[in-house]
């Protein structure tokens, strides 16, 4: 007598970039709708930029520019970033994806904000532009 052995398992079939097809255990990952918008990308980069600086992996915000291939205005800028208030940085970290048209909150917004080293005139400003920006208007600290 020859016994069954059954076995169930979740798989789907996944595409890698070279195009080729290879079957992967679990369920297919869903892909969130929409973009992250950029302002979040810029902080994150800016505190990845900020930690090469501290490390001494990069000498200053001037390599950091040539590396990256854009000026040291721009990269200054971007590092201005990490200089907001901590629950700012969270707000702007965990903004909803974009899923149509443009971002609500763009970087050049949120530079006057950064260049504030006052952080309670910061969140001030940062209250200011939630509540003028489309989209954002009522909300509070939970987009």
């Amino acid at each position: 007598m020859t016994e069954r052995l059954t076995i169930n398992r979740q798989f789907h079939v996944a595409t890698k970039r070279s195009g080729t097809k290879q079957i992967e255990s679990g369920a297919k990952p869903v892909i969130p709708a929409g973009r992250v918008p950029r302002i979040s990308r810029l902080l994150a980069l800016a505190h990845h930029c900020f930690r090469l600086v501290q490390s001494g992996a990069i000498i200053n915000q001037s390599e950091l520019a040539h590396f990256g291939q854009i000026s040291t205005t721009r990269m200054t800028q971007i590092m201005w970033l990490d200089n907001l208030a901590p629950d700012i940085q969270e707000e702007i970290l965990f903004l909803p994806r974009t899923t149509q048209g443009r971002d609500p909150i763009k970087e050049a917004d949120i530079r006057p904000i950064a260049k504030s080293l006052d952080w309670n005139k910061q969140r001030q400003m940062w209250n200011r532009l939630r509540q003028s920006t489309i989209g954002l208007q009522g909300k509070t600290n939970s987009w």
